[in-house]
């Protein structure tokens, strides 16, 4: 048996949430289509026959002057600081290297780093031999003998031969977990990410980026029951009214949709007070920035 951790590293957008919910067989990883969902690492845990690997989903890795973009790419770099066991580098095979693969390919290797690479979203390009060959050019100006592995996290293609590769690279060992376990989220966090993916998903242009959830308090008065307060904060008073919506139907979609997904969760009856507050410009203060990517 081994085991050991996993920090996976890319892109905004390379589908790094959606690989690690396959390869954990379970959603440990909130997903949407707008760039920087993630936004503090989030671990998954998968259990093979060949042992149990810790994954660590970092956020997007971009090239940004503003406090809390830079903020989210020490959270990654921090990740890699932590020594991990192995490293997952996914790629998009739908877009080709840029500047921001440059730079993120660059903090690897100063770093020392010889990582996994994972082609993603073959599924979704018309030759996947291209991207593989404009990946490989890239890559070979920092890892010569750098292999890729075509993969689509939303088919499960190419999972097996990624497991193989990983598990390669970590030493023999007992599970650093339970069997039974997917994730070492607390209960508080789970709340907020789902509620935050339900709101994201419903709501336009800059506003995605503009929210947090807070979950104000959370408890059990029985053994059937789950009572959540939580609010989606924004950075303006304007915004409020477009996270409500017209009669309230905006929040009310999002209340019911995070509902739904938290009763999958948690096996109590989930009763949900979800409302909406400022917390004015919290995407310049510092202080804010870092209580909402978890820093303190």
């Amino acid at each position: 048996m081994k085991s050991g951790f996993a920090v996976t590293v890319g892109r905004p957008s390379c589908g790094k949430s959606t690989l690690i919910n396959t390869l954990c067989g379970h959603k440990v990883s909130i997903v949407s289509s707008v760039p920087q969902t993630t936004r503090r690492p989030v671990r998954g845990i998968a259990n093979r026959e060949e042992g149990q690997i810790v994954f660590s989903d970092t956020p997007g890795f971009h090239l940004s002057e503003k406090e809390f973009n830079r903020a989210l790419n020490e959270t990654t770099a921090a990740a890699l600081r932590d020594d991990p066991d192995a490293v997952l580098y996914v790629l998009d095979a739908t877009r080709m290297p840029g500047d921001e693969e440059e730079a993120l390919a660059e903090l690897l290797s100063q770093a020392g780093v010889f990582p996994v690479f994972a082609l993603n979203k073959i599924d979704a390009v018309d030759d996947a031999a291209v991207s593989i060959e404009a990946y490989q050019r890239f890559l070979s100006r920092f890892w010569p003998d750098a292999e890729i592995i075509p993969v689509s996290a939303l088919r499960g293609e190419g999972v097996n031969r990624l497991f193989d590769c990983l598990f390669a690279r970590l030493e023999e060992g007992a599970p650093l977990y339970p069997e039974d376990y997917y994730t070492d989220q607390p209960p508080e966090f789970r709340i907020a990410e789902i509620i935050r993916e339900k709101a994201m998903n419903r709501l336009s242009e800059e506003l995605p980026h503009s929210i947090y959830v807070e979950v104000a308090d959370w408890e059990m008065p029985n053994e059937n029951e789950l009572w959540i307060r939580a609010f989606i904060c924004v950075e303006k008073e304007s915004q409020k009214g477009m996270v409500v919506g017209k009669d309230g139907v905006k929040i009310g979609s999002i209340r019911k949709a995070a509902k739904r997904e938290l009763k999958s969760v948690f096996p109590q009856n989930i009763r949900l007070d979800l409302r909406v507050k400022v917390s004015k410009n919290w995407r310049k203060n510092g202080y804010q920035i870092k209580s909402v990517l978890g820093l303190h």
